[in-house]
């Protein structure tokens, strides 16, 4: 019997950010590294509630972040698991992967810039299965089953291994 296809996982989005903390003169630098990265333009990431103790105040620019879907999403989410090398189990959740890159000469192919200094960042990808459009549209919007609208850790951990050739460790 044959497998449905609508229960393969997909990638939805992979969300590259950089924080800069107060300081918004490294916006630019942040901004200019991302397009380099990705060949997309950066958006500002700004602080949704004010922190006295770190000087920062509501609205405020605290990083720059790209969100890239489809192919640009594969292909940037194959060079972050290239740079980082081995993932952890613990990185991954339902439905999404979260990790970090210490410098981003970690890249291959991309060397250190002394006008934009050096950064870090994190990756994130969302995983999904065909149908998600259903349950967000705004016309005859209807429910999708929790076992069709989760996507397991196993499951992600066997896409990764197999799409990617990724090395995945139990810590």
């Amino acid at each position: 019997m044959e497998k449905n296809p609508n229960t393969n996982i997909m990638l939805e989005k992979v969300v590259i950010n950089i924080g800069i903390g107060q300081n918004e003169q490294l916006f630019d630098n942040a901004k200019t590294l991302l397009k380099r990265l990705t060949g997309h333009d950066a958006a500002p990431a700004k602080a949704k509630t004010r922190d006295p103790s770190l000087k920062i105040r509501k609205g405020q620019i605290i990083g720059a972040y790209v969100t890239l879907r489809k192919a640009d999403a594969e292909s940037m989410l194959a060079k972050a698991i290239d740079a980082v090398g081995k993932l952890k189990e613990s990185n991954i959740k339902e439905n999404t992967l979260s990790f970090g890159i210490r410098e981003y000469i970690d890249f291959s192919g991309v060397k250190y810039d002394p006008k934009i200094g050096m950064f870090g960042m994190n990756v994130n990808a969302v995983f999904s299965r065909k149908g998600k459009r259903v349950q967000e549209r705004k016309r005859k919007r209807s429910s999708m089953g929790k076992e069709h609208a989760v996507v397991k850790r196993e499951e992600i951990i066997e896409y990764l291994k197999n799409k990617f050739n990724a090395n995945i460790s139990t810590e």
